[in-house]
């Protein structure tokens, strides 16, 4: 009598002929075996969820403001959120759910605390030293910072991912470029590429698009939510943004006198709810004028294909704008930036002239370096703080009269 056949692990459901296949990845840096009971992108979901620098964004604010209670997002919350978002735009396109999600899970790694205020700051601090980017730091932790096998620095992470936490947003090069001329992109990227060229100037796979959506979408919405709660404005005050004034229209229409907490989770719901619609609409159009047949296809298009349409595209820019002026330079949220900004300054101006305070590891690894070695350990540390550990550190080595002032 024969045994019965165990579980199939690696059975897929079928997907377009222009998604990522796992079977015909372009690899990794350093050769692995195969996995009998996940697929390649599967394994980088894995290993990023397992990794340090993810566990980290549970206490890194999505945005930093002065938030009291435990329902506020965190990168953490907001990072989960992109993901679900992702796989749902994967599925509905006939894509790769978990390269989709292995994306999302990685775009915010390289955030460090306090949010954009103290990305500036770090920025400015390290312009000397080739300055610092939250993406290409994000690419420096899954290749370099994390360790936790015995063979490699890394996570030894596919093509697929890299390219996709690398150009989510876009090439990097070329005709198509929207954030870099060649010579302006960090100098961690031009380095990888070196050794593992991620073609630079292509567009990354649909389902790195997917991720980069997905995040447009989660933080419009969830920051009006968060927005909401924090008092920073009101219900009415929205109602100058149109496409958000028709859905508070609509809410009042189905359900009169209801009451402001659940008018807020209504709004929410509905504007991820139209995003992601518009998405599949104005995605699948591309897609059908485009006719790919490969993913390759989709790297060397002239434009994205997993985009919003002009219409929800204006409304993605005036929900932006809104939350800009009315929640991001909020009059309560600029003292707290302030602060922020100078922890970050007086921690690194810190470190940069005593490295031998930091903790051991940092220690040794600035000890042999030159200055702007140096520089770089002491911004790789403290872009991993978490906020809590920010202001720990502060409170220990910023009473100092020597280093309390920024300059």
């Amino acid at each position: 009598m024969s045994a019965a056949p165990g579980p199939n692990f690696l059975q897929a459901r079928p997907l377009a002929p222009f998604a990522a296949d796992w079977r015909k990845s372009r690899g990794r840096l350093f050769a692995e075996p195969p996995s009998p009971t996940r697929g390649e992108f599967q394994r980088d979901r894995d290993r990023l969820i397992h990794s340090t620098a993810f566990r980290r964004l549970a206490h890194k604010t999505q945005v930093f403001i002065p938030l009291d209670g435990d329902h506020f997002r965190t990168r953490l919350t907001h990072t989960i959120e992109v993901a679900q978002i992702s796989r749902a735009l994967a599925r509905g396109l006939g894509l790769d759910e978990d390269l989709a999600e292995a994306t999302a899970l990685a775009h915010d790694l390289g955030h460090t605390c306090f949010g954009h205020a103290g990305e500036e700051v770090l920025d400015a601090c390290m312009a000397p030293y080739g300055g610092f980017d939250h993406n290409a730091h994000a690419l420096r932790i899954v290749t370099k910072l994390e360790r936790r096998y015995a063979g490699w620095d890394g996570l030894n992470l596919c093509y697929e991912t890299l390219e996709g936490l690398v150009k989510h947003n876009g090439p990097l090069s070329g005709s198509h470029a929207r954030r870099h001329r060649h010579n302006d992109i960090p100098f961690e990227i031009i380095e990888f590429d070196r050794i593992f060229p991620l073609d630079l100037e292509l567009f990354a796979s649909a389902e790195a698009q997917c991720a980069a959506l997905a995040d447009d979408i989660a933080y419009n919405a969830h920051d009006i939510d968060d927005g909401l709660r924090a008092g920073l404005f009101s219900l009415d005050d929205l109602r100058p943004v149109g496409f958000l004034n028709r859905l508070l229209g609509e809410i009042e229409t189905a359900h009169p006198g209801l009451e402001q907490v659940r008018v807020i989770h209504e709004l929410v719901r509905r504007i991820i709810t139209r995003f992601v619609e518009d998405a599949f609409a104005e995605s699948a159009r591309r897609l059908s004028e485009l006719a790919p047949h490969s993913v390759d296809d989709i790297r060397c298009a002239d434009r994205q294909v997993v985009a919003f349409s002009a219409e929800m595209e204006k409304a993605q820019k005036e929900i932006k704008d809104f939350l800009f002026t009315r929640m991001y330079r909020h009059a309560a949220v600029l003292p707290v930036w302030r602060n922020a900004k100078k922890i970050v300054r007086g921690l690194f101006e810190t470190f940069f002239a005593e490295p031998q305070v930091m903790p051991e590891e940092w220690t040794l690894a600035a000890r042999p370096c030159d200055e702007a070695g140096r520089a770089r350990v002491v911004s790789d540390y403290i872009a991993g703080m978490t906020d809590r550990y920010a202001l720990t550190q502060a409170e220990r080595w910023l009473e100092k009269p020597a280093t309390a002032a920024p300059h």
